[in-house]
């Protein structure tokens, strides 16, 4: 089963942002957006579900050190991307 990748406009806004400010992982980026849309259950994305203020929220790794913040609605098979940044900049 194919995801939809649906993406918010204050997502695409930071994401733009991110990528200009590192360009040397937009390989890795576009390849954690494929398998998303694949399947975000895939182990390489370490999903998991966030808490706290975050709570309701889910992240997968683009590597070990940055992260996309997303929310899930299963059943309709969208995921909603919500933020993307360094582990600090979006848990902080």
């Amino acid at each position: 089963m194919a995801f939809r990748l649906i993406y918010t406009e204050g997502y695409v806004c930071r994401a733009r942002k991110f990528i200009k400010k590192y360009p040397q992982i937009i390989g890795q980026y576009e390849k954690t957006l494929e398998l998303l849309e694949l399947n975000p259950y895939h182990p390489s994305l370490r999903l998991h579900s966030l808490q706290g203020k975050l709570s309701g929220l889910s992240s997968v790794s683009i590597n070990m050190s940055y992260q996309i913040v997303l929310e899930m609605i299963i059943q309709d098979s969208d995921i909603i991307l919500v933020n993307i940044g360094s582990h600090d900049r979006v848990y902080g």
